[in-house]
């Protein structure tokens, strides 16, 4: 059986990727880009150098700047109309993988209209917005590569899931220069969302030869440097292996589905506005605990690629290495709990039927080697307390 693989079309990878704008602009023949991004990147520079580097080739831009964490149907319409009302022929989304995901959804629904929820998964949309070009600056995401925006719906505090070529960017821009200055914990938060990704790329029932190989080969670089660049965000090789990591995990689940961590995980970052990296931080171990015995060799190749596990080891010693190492790099990296975050125990308790039913209808844990019913995936969410 076959696999229709889906990636963006230029794909720029390395040092100063970033400052390659302009003559990837020109290979996609457009001339007015509207930049989409939020108010940190303006600050710290990133979207100035981007402006400077199209200014060079007598490109002007416009620059919308309102998009927020967690992006709310609410939070994007004022970038749809500004693409409504404009004349852009691209948009270069800046930032992490909420500037992203917005620039995603303003695409389609400021070419399309209607509303976000019209394109929620099961719909599949295949209608081709605005280009976007996907400059990312976290090591996380993935999402300059991949097939999928997250979008709230306040009204029913609901994260939904849209999926379709749609949203795939045109041309990303993988740039690990854009990461030196992360701060500790947005490197740990969006490393094990890089991390997450693989795992269930690789774990997926969807997974394929192609997503397996690079899944595994995420692994193989986020392993051994999530814990560096956390620890030193100066250390231009561990940010640049945590960076192209990143994108190969994007590519692996875009091309074989998320699974179980991510199904839960978005409830949580809904109801309890935990950013996304971190409430599947929260879950990994716990999620991956539960999963095994759907899939124990795969696991066991996960703890292999990550280079905590052998040859020497059997399957069942890799997967309590594995288990051991996603406890402890939590512990090294700060992951709190959920209650150390913040999150009220009894509100929390009280919405778990709802998360749950949000959790299956995402569609994501059937994807997982073992199929959680509602009541296991309740059993899961109370663990986060113990």
């Amino acid at each position: 059986m076959s696999t229709q693989i889906i990636l963006p079309r230029i794909m720029q990878v390395g040092e100063g990727a970033s400052q390659e704008i302009s003559s990837v602009l020109a290979s996609l023949n457009c001339q007015k880009p509207l930049i989409i991004t939020d108010k940190v990147m303006v600050e710290l520079g990133y979207v100035s150098r981007i402006k400077e580097a199209l200014s060079k080739h007598n490109i002007s831009c416009d620059v919308f700047d309102d998009t927020v964490p967690e992006p709310t149907i609410g939070s994007i319409m004022a970038g749809v109309d500004k693409v409504r009302n404009g004349n852009y022929d691209a948009i270069i989304a800046v930032g992490g993988g909420s500037p992203i995901d917005s620039a995603k959804a303003i695409a389609i629904l400021g070419k399309y209209g209607g509303s976000m929820r019209d394109y929620k998964f099961p719909r599949i949309v295949n209608e081709l917005g605005l280009p976007i070009i996907a400059v990312p600056t976290t090591a996380g995401t993935g999402s300059e590569a991949t097939k999928f925006t997250i979008i709230t719906d306040e009204a029913n505090d609901e994260k939904m899931l849209c999926v379709g070529l749609g949203f795939m960017p045109v041309a990303a821009l993988v740039d690990f220069d854009l990461t030196l200055s992360l701060p500790p914990r947005i490197t740990a938060d969006t490393g094990i969302d890089a991390l997450t990704h693989a795992m269930e790329a690789y774990v997926s029932k969807k997974a394929n030869a192609y997503s397996d190989s690079q899944a595994l080969a995420a692994m193989r670089l986020i392993g051994p440097n999530l814990r560096r660049a956390f620890h030193d965000g100066k250390d231009k090789q561990a940010r640049e292996a945590m960076m192209l990591g990143s994108t190969l995990a994007g590519i692996g689940f875009s091309n074989a589905s998320v699974a179980l961590v991510h199904g839960m995980s978005r409830p949580i970052g809904a109801f309890f506005h935990v950013p996304h990296g971190l409430s599947n931080a929260m879950l990994l171990p716990s999620v991956t605990e539960f999963s095994i015995e759907g899939a124990p060799e795969r696991y066991a190749d996960c703890a292999r690629a990550m280079g905590i596990a052998d040859s020497q080891d059997n399957t069942e010693q890799a997967n309590q290495k594995l288990l051991s190492e996603l406890h402890a790099l939590n512990d090294e990296l700060k992951v709190p709990t959920p209650s150390k975050f913040g999150i009220d125990q009894e509100q929390f308790l009280s919405l778990l039927e709802e998360m749950a039913t949000q959790a299956l209808n995402s569609g994501s844990p059937g994807n997982n080697p073992r199929v959680p019913s509602k009541d296991e995936i309740i059993a899961i969410y109370k663990t986060l307390w113990n």
